[in-house]
């Protein structure tokens, strides 16, 4: 029997603003997220920024809640529930995340009492140290409370892997046609400038020239801005669209420090450029969330239109389409006997 940990970001347990203001107060204390010192970290996120954005996150959350709660959370486990119908009966498949419930630890928990191997699956295509690694520190984390520990591996990102990119397509291909863009967005999760540069292997690739990231190579293998722009070109050819047809941009940003161009700067741009129907994909999300349903799907929609465009269309994330199960199947076929035999861990 081998173990599947699917892990995800979080979400908080409801819209009351004290439960979004605990899961910002985890989040944002990670030092994977803001990454400076502790004490810093603490002053900046205690005393300036819990003290006015849990209310108006606690808003934005309540606009896309769902009888089922969370949309993050109710995607993923549909996704865990296809997921067990599909690897059949030799797998346990199990959720977690990684600020607040239900929780990564316990679903490790779950897991080592029932299996010997365990494959963590961090639900996040492109590579950043804000999310994978930070999933692997709270792995580590738990792994170092335990004296029996099952095998752990860990699924790399899945950028560029065929199956994440069909069903990326696929779910894309019919909004598309029945939309008629004049341009599609392919709009990324940012990151902080100073993330992309802490991985760049050389010190001198990453952010220095204007085609740094136009390509993959051994300096870059980990810069996200890269693995963002080799997802876009990967799907944008799936799709048929031609270069003129597409654009990358980063969305989320907290200052202009930043890696950009800047989803919302590019917005009324677009607009000035004659772009009056405009469709976005977000390939950084396997799950539609906040930052898809809202800052996209009802923000960007309306700033777009308020600029003079006609129509925004947020394009579905995978979630737990079919096809996206079937791909993830797949990825973790291939990993399997590879993690078994202790060629990637």
């Amino acid at each position: 029997m081998i173990g599947i940990l699917l892990a995800n970001v979080g979400t908080p347990a409801s819209t009351g603003v004290a439960d979004v203001r605990r899961y910002l107060g985890e989040f944002l204390m990670d030092p994977r997220v803001i990454s400076i010192p502790t004490l810093l970290r603490w002053l900046l996120v205690h005393g300036i920024i819990l003290r006015t954005r849990p209310k108006k996150s606690a808003a934005a959350y309540r606009a896309i809640w769902t009888e089922r709660g969370s949309p993050l959370l109710s995607h993923t486990e549909d996704l865990a529930a296809g997921l067990r119908r599909e690897l059949g009966g030799g797998y346990v498949v199990e959720i977690g995340m990684r600020y607040q419930q239900p929780s990564l630890a316990n679903a490790l928990d779950r897991l080592a009492a029932a299996v010997d191997e365990v494959i963590v699956v961090p639900l996040f295509p492109q590579y950043s140290a804000a999310a994978w690694a930070s999933v692997f520190d709270a792995v580590a984390a738990w792994s170092r409370r335990r004296a029996a520990l099952p095998a752990l591996h860990f699924l790399p990102p899945f950028h560029a892997h065929p199956a994440f990119l069909d069903a990326a397509a696929a779910v894309a291909r019919p909004h598309l046609r029945g939309f008629g863009a004049d341009k599609v967005l392919m709009s990324f999760h940012g990151l902080p400038v100073r993330h992309v540069r802490a991985c760049d292997r050389s010190g001198a690739h990453c952010l220095v020239a204007a085609d740094c990231c136009a390509s993959l190579q051994h300096q870059n293998a980990f810069c996200y801005r890269a693995q963002c722009f080799a997802t876009a070109n990967s799907l944008a050819g799936r799709l048929d669209l031609a270069q003129q047809d597409y654009e990358v941009t980063f969305q989320s940003r907290l200052t202009r420090n930043w890696i950009e161009p800047f989803t919302d700067v590019r917005l009324p741009q677009l607009v000035r450029e004659g772009v009056r129907r405009l469709a976005v994909l977000c390939p950084a999300f396997v799950a539609d969330c906040l930052e898809t349903l809202e800052e996209i799907g009802i923000r960007a929609r309306a700033d777009f239109r308020a600029a003079g465009g006609e129509d925004l269309l947020l394009v579905p994330c995978v979630d737990a389409d079919p096809v996206w199960v079937r791909g993830l199947a797949t990825i973790l076929f291939e990993f399997a006997p590879r993690a078994a035999a202790g060629v990637a861990h």
